[in-house]
């Protein structure tokens, strides 16, 4: 079961900093140099300067960007911009955004959770982690001492029944409102109440929590703690590393959505539609063909539902068209390994068999890929020539994370995005101290 927690969080005092707006900031993984020097130009008191601090000239091993965030970190502390919550807490986090002109609202609430080993517990991963990332967040996590980020975590609750306890508490106060760059409205509520507090815990102890975005983090902070233990730092099963800061979102949340990973893929030569249809030939169907209208070519996609239907263009003659897989027996040749959920994934389907094979035996040359999610995205790389070929991919659903991470399996890499992310500065947590 998922052992969760309130918590004293640490937060930014508005009346020092001002608007909440100004002091937010996305995760680590999503920010680019314009928008890192755009957030530090924002306010001396971004959380892109424990976040993403920048690098300098002469840095070294103890002089450093973790160096300067653990400064910054410990000089709001003691100047009080961030203060410690006085009451264990749980916080309500919603969030309201705009994705292809239909306005949604995304509802859950940040606790601590106990951290497991995968394998060992009730927490599944859904994908595959990097080094790089979980030594540079290692690297953070031990300068700072705290979760400045949440990891995003589902859990089963198709009856709403944990928000039937938080709901209330929505009315009741007016939220903290902060607005990010790319204009999502995120409202935070802190909940104090003891009994619902507990009533919540207890609907959560039965339930195993799948990590949707935040694998790296999470990662982290299991090694954290084991470095903590081996250094006699942790005194018992309740000492603060060994927990994580978490965002909780039930899996049947109307504003859950997982955006599609569009393919633009280069490395090929020039090719047409008709090369194209003649690679996929002995295993699809053409089942749709559109002319030069990639917005058709989705909208078909999107009716007809099924994970074995891709959409093709070839940017040398801007002709689209829609391809479906005939049987599902090749993919079980091409991954024995995994199971038929994993196989019939339209990501798996286009890498196995469309790219490493079809392609690759047909028409030549070295695929790459480069991942976009709107469609308009994949318009405008293809009217630049960007690429030799776009494919268009249907997004995984909840019920594939479900059951593929249960399996104990990791899905193929850019089979999901949670859009929109987390933000950075809502709540932070210590992992010293309660």
């Amino acid at each position: 079961m998922a052992d969760i927690r309130a918590f004293r969080g640490f937060r930014y005092d508005l009346g020092q900093v001002g608007s909440l707006t100004d002091v937010v900031a996305p995760p680590y993984d999503v920010i680019d140099l314009a928008l890192q020097k755009q957030l530090y130009d924002q306010s001396p008191h971004n959380a892109i300067r424990l976040e993403l601090t920048t690098d300098e000239p002469g840095d070294n091993e103890t002089e450093n960007k973790y160096a300067r965030a653990a400064r910054s970190l410990k000089d709001w502390l003691n100047r009080n911009i961030i203060q410690q919550d006085t009451a264990r807490s749980l916080y309500i986090y919603e969030q309201e955004f705009e994705v292809e002109g239909v306005t949604y609202t995304r509802r859950g609430f940040l606790a601590r959770v106990r951290l497991e080993p995968f394998g060992n517990g009730r927490i599944y991963p859904h994908e595959q982690t990097l080094s790089g990332p979980k030594e540079d967040r290692l690297k953070l996590y031990r300068a700072t001492g705290f979760n400045l980020s949440p990891v995003f975590g589902l859990y089963l609750d198709p009856d709403g029944e944990v928000f039937k306890l938080l709901d209330p508490f929505t009315l009741k106060s007016p939220p903290i409102i902060a607005r990010d760059h790319l204009g999502v409205t995120n409202r935070l509520w802190v909940i104090t109440d003891s009994h619902t507090i507990s009533a919540v815990i207890g609907l959560m102890g039965p339930r195993p929590a799948f990590i949707a975005d935040g694998h790296h983090r999470y990662e982290t902070g299991l090694k954290y703690l084991e470095e903590r233990v081996a250094a006699g730092d942790v005194a018992d099963d309740e000492a603060a590393p060994n927990f994580c800061l978490m965002m909780l979102v039930g899996m049947s949340d109307p504003g859950l959505i997982i955006l599609p990973t569009h393919r633009l893929v280069s490395g090929l030569p020039p090719l047409t539609t008709a090369q194209v249809q003649a690679a996929l030939k002995e295993h699809f169907d053409i089942v749709g063909q559109f002319g030069p209208d990639a917005r058709g070519c989705w909208e078909h996609l999107q009716m007809d539902g099924a994970q074995e239907v891709l959409g093709f263009g070839s940017v040398a003659d801007g002709e689209w068209f829609a391809a479906k897989l005939c049987n599902s027996a090749i993919m079980a040749e091409l991954a024995p390994d995994h199971s038929p959920d994993w196989q019939g994934l339209g990501v798996s389907i286009l890498h196995k068999l469309v790219l490493d094979k079809l392609i690759r035996e047909t028409i030549g040359g070295s695929p790459v890929c480069k991942y976009v999610h709107l469609l308009k995205e994949v318009t405008d790389s293809v009217e630049a020539k960007e690429c030799q070929l776009a494919v268009l991919v249907p997004p995984a659903t909840m019920g594939h994370v479900e059951r593929i991470a249960g399996n104990g399996e990791k899905m193929p890499p850019k089979s999901t995005y949670f859009y929109p992310k987390l933000l950075t500065g809502l709540v932070f947590n210590s992992l010293k101290k309660d």
